[in-house]
């Protein structure tokens, strides 16, 4: 069971990645949001599977990289679980909408930024935690530190006012390219996850 769950958390968060790539490109935000909300319990998982195999000297940095998890989790929940419930079915005056739909750029979009910030910092955590004994395993270790660098765009850039533009529609494509972007470097870290717990004793 201690592998199984974990080896599902990463089949989850190989799945989701594909199927959030799929949803941007056919420009599907229900679809987007509710498979980001998937992704983030499945990560939990992945990261506790991750912790439970954590040797002594290594620990610490695991438990960090499962709690920054859970921080992430919860502002993806929050901001996505918005979207699909009041910011699609209620009618929501201008103000409303410039604070509460993602589209638009405003606060839960920051707060977006921010979940993903504390996601990079989780794999960086995650990544510092795993004893790499494999090929797969360096590999999969070396992405989950790199992705740690989107910790600095997600938190330092939103304080620049560059995504300002998102109100008035701007910018809508180059944040699609970016997201895709996001999905190649990081379904490799679902897939390479899966294989690990697969082949763990």
């Amino acid at each position: 069971m201690n592998r199984t769950i974990p080896k599902i958390g990463a089949a989850i968060v190989t799945i989701t990645v594909i199927l959030f790539a799929v949803c941007m490109i056919v420009d599907f935000p229900f679809g987007s949001y509710f498979v980001c909300m998937l992704l983030s319990l499945g990560y939990i998982m992945t990261a506790v599977g991750f912790q439970y195999e954590s040797c002594e000297n290594r620990r610490v940095s695991a438990n960090i990289g499962v709690a920054m998890a859970v921080v992430y989790a919860v502002l993806i929940l929050f901001v996505y679980f918005a979207q699909t419930t009041s910011v699609r079915l209620e009618n929501l005056n201008e103000q409303a909408a410039r604070i509460l739909d993602y589209q638009r750029g405003g606060l839960l979009f920051y707060y977006d930024l921010l979940g993903y910030g504390m996601l990079a910092l989780s794999t960086f955590f995650i990544g510092l935690s795993i004893d790499s004994n494999s090929k797969a395993d360096k590999w999969m270790k070396r992405l989950m530190m790199i992705h740690g660098i989107f910790f600095i765009s997600c938190f330092i850039l939103p304080m620049t006012g560059i995504f300002t533009g998102m109100a008035n529609g701007e910018a809508k494509n180059a944040g699609t390219i970016a997201l895709l972007g996001w999905c190649v470097y990081f379904l490799p870290i679902g897939i390479l996850s899966y294989q690990h717990f697969q082949k763990a004793p």
